[in-house]
């Protein structure tokens, strides 16, 4: 059985499958996505009867439950991507052990999560705003088993064929001139800023495990709902050579470290004289998230400038790509993740169509593109 899924046909129904004990779920989301034209072609109370359902359909994403009856949920989405890998959508509850769990759902192959509520359950599953929908559409999207196993060798860096040049750093290292020179000059504190959404729990502990504390500090926004980030960070640091947690206004950026923005607040970079630090705010969704990677983005551009990396990951839509756009037009040196790596190909490919890229890498190639970089200014 093939170990890669390809993303279901465009313009035609998406096919789903609910597997969660409670029947009041399985009825609202059925009848939530039957509205907005998504076919659930199966349900089932327990992964055991899960099972026995996925032997006569092939749906192109499940929708599953954490904790079940018989067998839980996790146990079921890693015997599920070892003999028939399909985009999976967590179901958890915001509590502190739900979102331990989802987190290593989604370190194990999940493409997406939706949180529930304790209370107000019924409510929530009939409200179209409440992310199921949207995190379906981007599960289809997803190429399950895009990340290579570890130690497998890299494709050669640089532009993927057929996206034009390699972006504007030639042989004799020239530029666009920078946005905000003169006042951006004043320091040479160095920061990198990675944007990453669908995929980026695996993705972004994979590049961040190598990874020494040598480095400049890296300023994260994942697209992640509230009370989850911690969790995730919480995790990474535990992995990790760097340090890895949660921001909070007023932190420092500082090398070795890592500040992954909180779900349901912006992140934004400012300056204190010389060092950087981060702003936690709250505010509007920006292209549809928060915390949003063109926030991030826009703000290291006005801030960092010529000092800054940025970098866009895997990930549905395209937000974060007029952000790395304008780190590009003020100085900074960009990268994006190559589509073959990419669960999705969405942020990057919207970035390097706007011409905010200077390379476009495989994901086992970003790292090292980051240790080379900071090291040359």
């Amino acid at each position: 059985m093939s170990s890669l899924k390809a993303p279901a046909t465009p313009g035609a129904a998406i096919r789903v499958m609910i597997v969660d004990d409670s029947a009041v779920v399985r009825t609202h989301l059925s009848e939530l996505l039957t509205r907005a034209g998504i076919e659930v072609i199966a349900t089932a109370s327990d992964p055991v009867f899960a099972r026995e359902r996925l032997r006569h359909v092939a749906p192109d994403v499940i929708v599953l439950d954490v904790e079940m009856p018989r067998q839980d949920g996790l146990s079921f989405l890693r015997e599920l991507m070892a003999e028939r890998p399909t985009p999976v959508v967590m179901c958890s509850t915001l509590t502190e052990r739900g979102a331990e769990t989802t987190l290593q759902a989604l370190a194990a192959g999940a493409v997406g999560i939706v949180a529930k509520p304790r209370v107000g359950l019924r409510d929530f599953m009939d409200d179209p705003a409440n992310g199921v929908v949207a995190a379906v559409r981007a599960a289809a999207r997803a190429r399950v088993g895009a990340l290579r196993p570890a130690g497998a060798p890299a494709a050669r860096a640089g532009l993927a064929s057929g996206h034009g040049p390699a972006g504007a750093v030639g042989a004799a290292g020239q530029r666009p001139a920078p946005v905000g020179a003169s006042t951006l000059g004043r320091t040479t504190e160095q920061l990198i800023a990675i944007g990453i959404s669908t995929g980026g729990v695996q993705a972004l502990e994979r590049l961040l495990l190598p990874l020494p504390r040598t480095l400049p500090g890296i300023v994260v926004v994942q697209h992640m709902p509230e009370r989850f980030t911690a969790a995730f960070a919480t995790r990474l640091d535990g992995l990790c050579e760097v340090d890895v947690r949660e921001a909070r206004h007023g932190d420092r950026v500082l090398p070795g470290s890592v500040l992954i923005a909180p779900g349901g607040r912006h992140l934004r970079l400012a300056r204190s004289g010389a060092q950087y630090v981060v702003e936690v705010v709250d505010g509007p969704p920006v292209n549809h998230h928060k915390p949003s990677v063109d926030v991030l983005f826009r703000s290291v551009a006005q801030h960092a400038g010529r000092n800054a990396l940025g970098i866009i990951m895997t990930g549905m839509g395209d937000d974060g790509a007029r952000g790395l756009k304008a780190m590009h037009e003020a100085g900074a040196r960009t990268a994006a993740q190559d589509e073959a790596s990419c669960v999705v190909f969405g942020m990057p490919e919207v970035a390097i169509r706007l011409g905010g890229v200077d390379e476009v890498l495989p994901l086992d190639a970003i790292g090292g593109w980051m240790t080379r970089q900071s090291q040359s200014v």
